[in-house]
């Protein structure tokens, strides 16, 4: 069972893999510096001297690694991907809260509402401070249908951002509103227990169903809800801190620069909130992401990766797990298939896998002798199992992703596959150090205490 917050996490789950820094950051630029340069390895990350908001702590690079995301969802770390994928059609719907600390304090009045979080400014030429990691939910007032989704918001003024929602439910239910002339009343909820927060990315649900429920199967526990204040809406009860507002009918605004996961800064116009009020727990914990962090792969793991895996695994045979290549905003990845796969069978693979997801724009097939979350062995892979000519897919006229910055003005591009598979006559096959040699050599380099 997962944890039920993200204190309790930080308290009793992350022992020894938490670095809590005494020393002062900024929430302009050194936050997201310091979470963006973390080791592959690095600790979770607790900033408890944020410069100009005292009281406040900041948390980032959670779930960073496999290790911490499955400990974070309560299941063994090779059951990852399956519990993912098992959960997903499941559900355990929230229930009423019967305490809600989220709501120890309660901010309405005045214009500054939002200057009194640490939002993270990011990158040098960011246009100003960006939410990157916030749970946005409305409730359709006709249908009843509760949408849920992570979606980056910029800080406007005192009580105004801009929130661009690019993938439904949100973007579904706002247009809805919009067709109606209709403001569209949100809660924002930050800080949330990780299994609360993957709800709100995995994909694979019917349209309509209820991410605080699928939230409820993977956490093994219902989401606590409580009334917001002032908008008719639930809050997660158990969150650090909620933004309540309304989403204003036929409004846009510019937004941006912003540095993407794609590397790269992109510009929008964007949709406006307008905010009511905001609540929070004493003494908060202000979630931190930087795009192109290690906890964004994660996330864009679980938001694709978890799925498609699932799907490709129903569909070809011989399908052994999938790795979305670190760094590359989920627009790369790898596959792992039985040694028994032959070719065409690849082919087939890799014409389904990129056009199941509309991101993907390169997939690279190797057999299963090959650690797909080693860039080094996939190399090798490439290099000496992959002949171009024979062994390169090429889809043209595919839709392109909306931060991919080398598509076409039109949103056009092309999708490629490489097949590194073994040789059918073996003479190919890795040369291997001996188990119990390497062993003995892997303990020289062991730190001492280390076992």
């Amino acid at each position: 069972m997962a944890w039920r917050d993200l204190r309790e996490l930080l308290d009793d789950g992350l022992t020894g893999d938490l670095r809590r820094v005494a020393e002062p950051f900024a929430p302009r630029h050194e936050i997201a510096a310091a979470l963006r340069q973390a080791p592959t390895e690095a600790p979770a990350l607790l900033f408890e001297n944020i410069a100009g908001h005292p009281g406040w702590r900041v948390a980032g690079n959670l779930i960073a690694t496999r290790r911490r995301l499955a400990l974070a969802l309560g299941v063994p770390v090779e059951q990852l991907a399956d519990h993912c994928a098992a959960r997903r059609g499941q559900s355990i719907d929230p229930v009423r809260a019967d305490e809600v600390p989220v709501q120890q304090v309660v901010r309405e009045g005045g214009d500054g509402l939002l200057g009194a979080l640490p939002i993270l400014t990011h990158h040098a030429e960011d246009g100003g401070p960006y939410i990157s990691i916030g749970v946005v939910m409305c409730r359709d007032p006709v249908s009843g249908e509760r949408g849920m989704g992570v979606h980056r918001m910029m800080v406007k003024g005192g009580r105004r951002l801009t929130v661009m929602f690019a993938n439904p439910p949100m973007s579904r239910l706002h247009a809805a509103a919009e067709a109606r002339g209709e403001p569209l009343p949100v809660v924002i909820a930050l800080g949330l227990d990780p299994a609360t927060l993957v709800g709100a990315v995995v994909r694979g649900g019917a349209q309509g169903a209820d991410k605080l429920g699928l939230a409820g199967a993977l956490r093994g526990r219902p989401v606590d809800l409580a009334p917001a204040r002032t908008v008719p809406l639930e809050v997660p009860a158990r969150a650090e801190i909620v933004i309540e507002g309304r989403v204003l009918s036929g409004v846009r605004e510019a937004e941006g620069p912003f540095g993407e996961n794609s590397g790269t800064y992109f510009s929008d116009t964007s949709p406006v909130i307008e905010v009511s009020a905001i609540t929070h727990r004493e003494q908060p914990i202000y979630p931190g992401l930087c795009p192109g962090s290690a906890d964004v792969d994660m996330l864009l793991w679980l938001a694709a990766g978890a799925d498609l895996l699932a799907q490709l695994r129903a569909q070809v045979a011989g399908v052994i797990d999938l790795e979305l290549a670190r760094g590359t905003a989920a627009f790369s990845m790898i596959v792992s298939v039985a040694r028994d796969c032959s070719r065409s069978e690849a082919r087939r693979l890799a014409q389904l896998a990129l056009a199941l997801d509309r991101r993907l724009k390169t997939i690279t097939i190797v057999n299963d002798d090959i650690d797909i979350r080693d860039p080094n062995d996939v190399a090798w892979a490439i290099a000496t199992r992959w002949q171009p000519a024979r062994d390169t897919v090429v889809m043209e006229g595919t839709d392109a992703y909306v931060i991919d910055p080398s598509a076409s003005g039109a949103g056009q591009g092309s999708k490629a596959a490489f097949i590194a598979l073994r040789a059918a006559t073996g003479q190919d096959a890795r040369m291997r150090l001996d188990a119990a040699a390497l062993a003995k050599a892997q303990a020289l380099f062991r730190p001492p205490g280390f076992v």
